[in-house]
């Protein structure tokens, strides 16, 4: 029987394949770094990009941020300029209003009243002053009642007084003063 040594031959082919393992195995650990490595920069250039684009946003932002600002504060300046334009539109429309009111009091006023002082606080106006007699003061009611300016008499006392030692009756009352309408303001003006 012949007897073969296959030992030397098998160490062999184990050296071999252990080459060939650490051979692979290096391969695979580059391989791995590889494919980290370009993960690692996909991963990086998508930040990147994304905070280009969120500082794109930003700067956006801030630049809408500064327009409306803008816009807020000319809308401040245009309330502004309307509250000054009704203000100068209800003075055009009431610098006349004193003229129709003394004309008014002037017409309604019957003999034996007498106004010692009118007190305006915009549409309301108070009168206070001497009548000969209740009746009197109840007739200037009527006649305020009829204007076409005046409107709402409402008598707020009447009490009597001495003045000149004479009995008189002291009185207040109020009014409130209406914008005419086109026809009863060309009445009021004649």
């Amino acid at each position: 029987m012949i007897r073969i040594n296959l030992l030397p031959h098998r160490e062999e082919k184990r050296r071999e394949r252990k080459r060939e393992f650490i051979v692979f195995s290096v391969l695979v650990v580059v391989l791995g770094a590889a494919i980290a490595y370009f993960v690692h920069t996909l991963i990086v250039s998508a930040i990147e990009a994304q905070e280009a684009r969120n500082n794109i946003f930003k700067t956006e932002i801030k630049n809408l941020d500064a327009e409306i600002a803008e816009i807020k504060n000319l809308r401040e300046q245009i309330d502004a300029l309307l509250e000054r334009k009704q203000v100068i539109e209800s003075l055009q429309n009431n610098r006349s209003q004193a003229v129709h009111l003394m004309n008014e009091l002037i017409r309604n006023i019957p003999d034996g009243v007498y106004l010692k002082s009118i007190k305006q606080a915009g549409p309301l106006v108070t009168l206070a002053g001497y009548a000969q007699s209740n009746s009197r003061v109840s007739h200037l009611m009527r006649n305020l009642d009829q204007s076409a300016f005046l409107e709402r008499p409402g008598l707020i006392e009447v009490k009597s007084a001495t003045v000149d030692n004479r009995r008189l009756s002291e009185f207040s009352l109020n009014i409130s003063i209406t914008q005419p309408s086109a026809e009863n303001a060309e009445e009021i003006v004649r």
